[in-house]
């Protein structure tokens, strides 16, 4: 006779966790990219000093007598905490806003190049496509979050340390308190498009060159030199696809009747160089052959 065959009962068909696909993929690698970015001591420490600075910035600026009556509301520093905010802000996009994003879009790519870790992160079943998108929206989130820092910061310490007195808008009509706040908010978010155009040109010479220096250091010297252009009155036309013209859009915005002609025409030079500069990285990255030989 045969023996019957006694079954051992089972807790089932075993469960197999299916792996993130297309989507799910690049919000894995996001989150990966901004953990990294997260401890890297570079990122905190800008940060921290876009938090810091601006109160440092009013302190000395309040104890100077001679006023910077050059600059658009340099001689309202003293009498209002709004224009110190409206200064800073000046002040930043002319020469701060691009070594700002730069820090982290010039080398997020290049970083893998110098480390040789390609190889590591493409194994994890994510693709170039992924990669790419998922390092690119960590690069975007941070420029977001330097300027949301650096305007709260700087609306802070012009409120605390000067007042929250009445600001005189560019037509002569003085603004109250409450609708200046918000006039200013909005004036440091018209930044964001054309920061995020000089992310996307960091991403792009990261890309490129595959060296941290060079993808920092570009976008810093192509703002510069579109500075300068605008600086020696060239051609209106050249002077208005430079990416750093859309930083000026903040200043209809605080006229008696608000014009968004500039705001609009910066939001599309802003969007073509984000595309562009995005193309380029993209289709370079993706015909690089990283896991070969």
């Amino acid at each position: 006779m045969t023996a019957p065959v006694t079954t051992t009962p089972t807790d089932g068909p075993a469960t197999v966790r299916p792996r993130p696909v297309g989507r799910g993929r690049v919000i894995t690698a996001y989150r990966w990219e901004i953990t990294k970015l997260a401890a890297q001591a570079r990122t905190r420490a800008t940060l921290a000093v876009c938090l810091v600075a601006p109160f440092v910035f009013v302190v000395l600026l309040d104890r100077q007598d001679r006023l910077p009556k050059d600059t658009l509301y340099g001689r309202w520093v003293h009498a209002s905490g709004f224009a110190t905010s409206l200064l800073i802000l000046g002040f930043a996009a002319q020469w701060v806003f691009p070594l700002l994003t730069s820090i982290v879009a010039g080398d997020i790519f290049a970083r893998e190049d110098q480390h040789g870790t390609w190889k590591t992160i493409l194994t994890r079943s994510h693709s170039h496509s992924q990669i790419f998108w998922a390092k690119s929206l960590a690069a975007a989130t941070f420029a977001v979050l330097v300027v949301t820092v650096l305007a709260l910061s700087c609306l802070t310490a012009g409120v605390l340390l000067v007042g929250h007195q009445p600001l005189e808008g560019l037509s002569g009509t003085l603004l109250p308190p409450g609708r200046t706040a918000g006039l200013v908010l909005a004036a440091w978010a018209t930044a964001l498009p054309p920061l995020l155009g000089f992310t996307a040109l960091g991403i792009m010479l990261s890309v490129l060159t595959r060296s941290s220096p060079a993808g920092i250091v570009g976008p810093i010297v192509l703002g510069l030199l579109m500075q300068l252009y605008a600086f020696l009155n060239g051609a209106d036309t050249i002077r208005h696809l430079l990416l750093v013209t859309p930083f000026d859009a903040w200043h209809g915005l605080f006229a008696a009747h608000p014009y968004y002609g500039p705001l609009r025409d910066g939001t599309f030079v802003s969007a073509g160089y984000i595309v562009i500069c995005l193309a380029v990285a993209f289709t370079a990255l993706r015909r690089r052959d990283i896991t070969g030989g």
